[in-house]
């Protein structure tokens, strides 16, 4: 398996150094293959902790997991007869997941982190295991893994259990494109499901590779939102006749945060062309337009806290307990604990909340006649003998608040809801595994506004060229190569029509990161 992955190029080796949070995109997006490093040290490294446990099983030690029952049942003795069983009955028991299943990046996002973790040799784990989460996704076998059971500590148990379960042919896959089962995909293709070593079922299951493959899906997807953001924020100043003095870059040296300071030269290179905004009647902007990079800024800033958070934990040993060959120890300990995961995605989605909040004033403004400065009502398009029958953008902004207050609402933070479970013996747990899936939904309902400003910003200066007021191939060439871009899937809205498609198209090519011609 290992031989038929180093053929394809190009990859990312696992074992060899440190992983990215853009090498996990690239694998759960197909972009790149997975090989296992080659090196004979290090496979003699992988080695040397199973055979440490093997030794100490024979030796009768008593080794958590592995001799003994799990959780609370950490005082039950497992027969020696009955400890090659016990991975399969752990990953059984956890079958009880429910909600929706992942999608299939954020699955085979799930296997990229996990198998980072077991493949820094801290885990007990063979060689062979790690060939096998290798082949799911060189092969494109996806696990069919329920999002919702895991309390973020010990770990994405539940969750994960599917992942176990897949690799010794039990539960469901996604394969070419069907959902069926793991036991028929390993006949069809003439491989064996693998019988589970001592420790393997709970290295598996036992870490934060869950919501830790979330958050990576989702700190690039907030990147993007920030970027998108701050362009919108441009177009609507411009559309408003806003004030391009309230990003001046003076201005911004005096308050030294540098995201904030990312995001006003953005804008001000955004507006800074031959068609500047003309001076406004108004002094200062309304916050929505003035403050937008003090609020698009404070993401800006924290992303880079939350990459060093999420990269840590993709690159660490996560599982209990773990094995130390050079010292010949199992260490028992707590790594499960999802904690940087649970704080990261909880400022995440308020900040990106916020990002919502702020397009949903900009839009206000824009569809409001009375604050407009002269664009139609609603940002209709149709003719003077035909705006009273048409409504424009009303129903778009009723929805983007209706999709702001959903966001907002979610902005509680879950690491603050930790329950006591498995009797008392997870007493005290991370929710950092819900906190990531509150952070996703917060960022889809972001990109639903963030869709629409489109939208509504691109039909806004339109109209404002066709009223006379700007012209288009004047403006800078970042604001005239976005309009291009949205040209090519959006026309000016002059009778009204349903945007539900159109919207939904924007939407899917946000969340796949298809949008760059849009930002350059």
């Amino acid at each position: 398996m290992n031989a038929i992955a180093q053929s394809v190029q190009p990859t990312v080796i696992f074992g060899a150094g440190p992983l990215a949070i853009t090498d996990v995109l690239a694998i759960a997006d197909g972009r790149m293959k997975v090989v296992l490093n080659p090196d004979a040290t290090w496979q003699a490294h992988i080695q040397a902790g199973a055979d440490f446990l093997d030794r100490l099983l024979e030796e009768d030690g008593v080794i958590y997991g592995v001799t003994t029952g799990y959780g609370d049942s950490c005082t039950v003795a497992i027969p020696a007869a009955q400890v090659a069983e016990l991975p399969r009955q752990l990953f059984r028991f956890h079958g009880c997941g429910m909600g929706a299943a992942l999608d299939v990046r954020a699955a085979r996002a799930v296997l990229a982190v996990r198998l980072a973790s077991l493949a820094r040799g801290y885990s007990g784990v063979s060689l062979p295991l790690l060939e096998r989460l290798a082949w799911l996704l060189n092969e494109n076998i996806t696990p069919v893994i329920p999002e919702e059971g895991s309390v973020g500590a010990s770990g994405d148990l539940t969750p994960l259990s599917y992942v176990a379960a897949v690799l010794a042919g039990e539960r469901d896959v996604l394969y070419r494109g069907e959902r069926t089962t793991s036991a028929a995909v390993h006949a069809h293709l003439g491989v064996t499901p693998l019988q589970l070593r001592p420790k393997e079922g709970l290295a598996l299951m036992n870490g934060t590779a869950v919501m830790t493959a979330l958050a990576c899906i989702a700190y690039v997807r907030a990147e993007q939102a920030a970027t998108l953001s701050s362009r919108i924020t441009a177009m609507s100043v411009l559309a408003l006749n806003g004030n391009a003095y309230h990003f001046d870059e003076v201005l911004f040296e005096l308050k030294p945060h540098t995201g904030q300071q990312t995001v006003a030269s953005r804008i001000r290179a955004d507006l800074a062309a031959e068609a500047a905004p003309r001076q406004s009647e108004r002094l200062q902007d309304r916050y929505s337009l003035r403050c937008a990079p003090h609020v698009i800024g404070v993401l800006e800033d924290s992303l880079p806290w939350m990459r060093q958070f999420i990269e840590n934990e993709i690159n660490s040993s996560n599982d209990n307990p773990l094995i130390d060959v050079r010292g010949q120890r199992v260490l028992h300990g707590g790594h499960f604990y999802g904690g940087h995961i649970a704080q990261a995605m909880d400022a995440l989605k308020t900040l990106v909340a916020n990002l919502a909040d702020l397009l949903d004033r900009q839009l206000a403004q824009l569809v409001d006649e009375k604050l407009s400065k002269g664009l139609p009502r609603n940002l209709s398009g149709a003719s003077h003998a035909r705006l009273p029958l048409n409504h424009g953008f009303k129903a778009v902004q009723i929805a983007v608040s209706a999709w702001t207050a959903e966001a907002l609402k979610l902005t509680m933070p879950a690491s603050v809801f930790s329950r006591s479970t498995e009797c008392h013996n997870q007493d005290k747990v991370s929710m950092g595994t819900i906190a990531a899936r509150d952070a996703i939904r917060v960022l889809t309902l972001t990109e639903q506004c963030i869709a629409a400003l489109l939208f509504a910003t691109t039909q806004a200066l339109w109209l404002r060229e066709r009223q006379g007021e700007l012209v288009i191939a004047k403006l800078s060439d970042t604001l005239q190569s976005t309009l291009a871009a949205m040209a090519r899937d959006f026309a000016l809205i002059e009778e009204d029509r349903p945007l539900e498609n159109e919207l939904r198209a924007l939407l899917s090519r946000l969340q796949t990161g298809q949008v760059q011609e849009l930002l350059t």
